[in-house]
Formats: C-alpha cells, sequence, structure tokens
C-alpha cells in the first residue's frame, strides 16, 4: 500500500473518544496534523498530543463550523481529509420516537456533516484532498428499532455516492466506512438512551414492543465483546484517508462485511427471516 507523500492536516469531527479520538492518534502517528474535533475541554484535554490539536466543534452550529474552516484556511499545510465521524444513536421503533429525536439524529448524522463538508471543501478542491463519511453498516441494514439511526446512515451513503460523483472529476475522492461491531462506549450509551426512551412508552406501546426492545439491547450487549477496537477501526479510516486510490467503501469487522455481501444478494423477505432468526434467542423468556 503506497500513501501520500506529504501528510498534510485531517480534520477529524466527534473525536472525543472512541473510533474518532483513536483515528486522530493514528493519523497523527503516521505523521499528519490532525485538527480533531470535540464537545468538551476536558475531551480536548485527554486527546492534546503530538501532531493533535483539539477544537471545540458541535456540527449543528454554524458558528462552530465557520470557525473550523476559518481555522483551516490558517494553517500552513494542505487539507488532506476530511473525516466526517461524529455521530448519535437512539434505538427505537417507529411508533414511539418523537419526531424531535427524529430531527436531532439528523442534525448531527447528516446535516451537521452537509454543513461541515461545504464549508471545508473549498480547501479540499485547493489541495485535491478527500472526504471520508463514516457510516455503519446500519447504512445497509436496518435492524428493528435501528429505523431513526439507520435512517441517518442510509441517507448519508446516498449524499456520499452523490457528492462522490460531483467531485470525482475535480480530484476529491469520496469514501465512506461501514462499521459493524466496534468496541467503544457508544454502545452502552446507546443501551441508555434506548432504555430512557422505552420509559416513556405507552403501556400500549411497551406491550407492543417491550420485549422487542430488550433482545435488541441484549443482542447488542452480547456482540460487543467480539467486536473490533477502536484502534483497528481507526487503521481502516486511516488506509483510506492515506491509499493514493482509495477504494469507495471500506468495511471494519466481519459482521459488517458478511451483512453487506447479503444484503446485495439476499431477497429481503428471506433477509428479515435470518435477522428475526439471530434476533430470536435474546428475547427475555415469557412470564408465566
Amino acid at each position: 500500500m503506497t500513501t501520500s507523500s506529504e501528510s498534510g492536516t485531517a480534520v477529524i469531527t466527534g473525536a472525543s473518544t472512541g473510533i474518532g479520538a483513536a483515528t486522530a492518534r493514528e493519523l497523527a502517528r503516521q505523521g499528519c496534523h490532525v485538527i480533531a474535533g470535540v464537545r468538551r475541554e476536558r475531551d480536548a484535554d485527554a486527546l492534546r498530543a503530538d501532531g493533535i490539536e483539539p477544537v471545540i466543534l458541535d456540527i449543528t452550529q454554524p458558528d462552530h463550523i465557520a470557525e473550523l474552516a476559518a481555522r483551516v484556511d490558517q494553517q500552513a499545510g494542505p487539507l488532506r481529509a476530511l473525516v466526517n465521524n461524529a455521530a448519535i444513536q437512539i434505538n427505537a421503533p417507529v411508533e414511539t420516537l418523537p419526531l424531535s429525536e427524529w430531527r436531532r439524529q439528523f442534525e448531527v448524522n447528516l446535516f451537521g456533516h452537509v454543513a461541515v463538508t461545504q464549508a471545508l471543501l473549498p480547501a479540499l478542491l485547493r489541495h485535491s484532498g478527500r472526504v471520508i463519511n463514516i457510516s455503519s453498516v446500519g447504512g445497509r441494514v436496518a435492524l428493528p428499532t435501528y429505523g431513526p439511526y439507520a435512517g441517518t446512515k442510509f441517507a448519508l451513503e446516498a449524499v456520499s455516492d452523490s457528492l462522490r460523483r460531483e467531485l470525482a472529476p475535480l480530484g476529491v475522492p469520496v469514501v465512506v466506512v461501514e462499521p459493524g461491531a466496534v468496541r467503544t462506549q457508544m454502545p452502552d450509551r446507546v443501551i441508555a438512551a434506548t432504555n430512557q426512551q422505552a420509559d416513556a412508552m405507552s403501556p400500549q406501546q411497551r406491550d407492543r414492543y417491550g420485549r422487542l426492545l430488550e433482545a435488541v439491547n441484549t443482542h447488542a450487549a452480547a456482540h460487543m465483546p467480539n467486536g473490533k477496537s477502536a484502534d483497528a477501526a481507526a487503521r481502516v479510516i486511516a488506509k483510506a484517508v492515506t491509499a493514493r486510490k482509495p477504494r469507495t467503501r471500506y468495511t471494519v469487522g466481519r459482521d459488517a462485511a458478511l451483512i453487506t455481501r447479503l444484503s446485495r444478494v439476499v431477497p429481503d423477505r428471506m433477509l428479515d427471516r435470518i435477522l428475526a432468526a439471530n434476533l430470536r434467542p435474546h428475547y427475555p423468556k415469557p412470564t408465566a
């Protein structure tokens, strides 16, 4: 694998913890100057190191994005990559999640990435940089209760495809990375947020979906210990950043590779049965 001769600067959003923080460290190790977007000063203090410049960044705030773009324009070196990694997730049945929560997920997981990409594209175009969008296996297959999160990731995949075709003649590659299970703090946060939403459901909704939500949470918890490490995911993202001729998509983990392949060749009804069978052992046993 050949890499760029000049590492330049990379911008990463959502770098407070997990995959984003690991990617910042990996790219800095490879010689990039990393501008790492974090939400809090304590996250900045934990991440700050040689080659890593933390900045406070909420990608739903236009003033934060404007400050980021100004900082990039002040940077002496070329902007080699924008890694759109920030994301939030709440699992809930379509019927039960308030529209305000749907909008919040789309603001962070889609519109925020579009806003940052728009702001930094002039610098990327000047230096033939690239856009790396961190999607998910949930951007290819939507499990039950993953509708809100998967909806944002399906949309990000579509925007990435369109953007790739727009920018290819201009010399700016657009790459999608699709992680499966990765061992970070995010799954615990997702389970806690899912339980909080479940507590707000009506008794009738709990009758319809309570056992399903328990099964989804148990399924996620059971699979997480076998997931890839954040460092392993970071190495895949770094490959997407540094490869001279990157692929259009990279998966992280065997689960992601398998599910994305199945989604291309298996009919919908058969895939429904496969996913239902995989979830079935995690349902709580009926009480007498």
